[in-house]
């Protein structure tokens, strides 16, 4: 069942309204029928189970047949503070990380980061990451988009960070996955959690030592991990901690 997103004012008490692009796939890529049975989030929590009831060049109509009441978000809010990788490795973060239920990812410039972004550059990195953000919400049926943000510095992803009552840098040298499963059962479903992940090259010793003093250092185990696996790994850890105890 393919997945589509719409702004609150589309949805109506009987139908769903579609616009824009998702007018031109829905018609001519996916040459989807009167009565297929699409779902439609509207970015704001509310799912639906829908059928196509008319097409026209510039709208979709789609009757809604059942309310997901469920839905299919965590219980908590998860931030990701992502030090920038190199290559196309963001990407893949991005798409893991939306699958596995992230809330907001946010790009940081670290000391040790191979990749620069800045200006122009950085902004139209971003827009694409945003984009790739939005596929994988759709292929994994989220109820919202997750955001991008823009890339910020070390500094300023520290202060975002404070806002979250959970607050976790997994770090190599912290030994011990006995602390990590104590950290992680004692999250409570509701909570806001963020998590800061280094770069290819690890956190500089003022990096870390300041993070520290706002954040709990845990460990990934005894391997070291590419800074693209251990986002991903945590969102794993927190995703089934999170599930099962709803």
């Amino acid at each position: 069942m393919h997945q589509f997103f719409v702004e609150k004012s589309q949805v109506g008490k009987e139908y769903v309204t579609i616009t824009g692009s998702d007018v031109n796939h829905i018609r001519n890529v996916l040459r989807m029928k009167i009565g297929k049975t699409i779902r439609i989030s509207d970015r704001e929590g509310g799912n639906y189970f829908c059928k196509i009831a008319e097409t026209g060049e510039n709208f979709v109509q789609a009757d809604i047949v059942s309310v997901d009441e469920e839905g299919t978000e965590l219980p908590s809010k998860i931030y990701l503070f992502q030090a920038l990788p190199k290559g196309d490795r963001m990407e893949t973060v991005i798409e893991k990380a939306v699958e596995l239920g992230v809330y907001e990812i946010i790009p940081v410039a670290m000391k040790y980061c191979v990749v620069k972004l800045e200006g122009k550059k950085a902004a139209q990195r971003v827009q694409k990451w945003q984009a790739q953000a939005e596929t994988a919400a759709k292929q994994s049926k989220r109820s919202i988009i997750p955001k991008i943000h823009e890339v910020v510095s070390f500094k300023e992803a520290l202060k975002l960070a404070e806002n979250c009552d959970i607050r976790l840098v997994p770090y190599e040298n912290e030994n011990g996955m006995e602390g990590t499963r104590t950290v992680l059962e004692q999250i409570e479903p509701g909570k806001s959690i963020s998590i800061m992940i280094g770069p290819e090259g690890g956190f500089a010793e003022e990096e870390i030592a300041k993070a520290r003093e706002t954040m709990q250092s845990i460990s990934l185990g005894r391997r070291i991990l590419r800074t693209d696996t251990a986002g991903i790994c945590m969102m794993s850890m927190l995703m089934l901690q999170l599930e099962s105890r709803i």
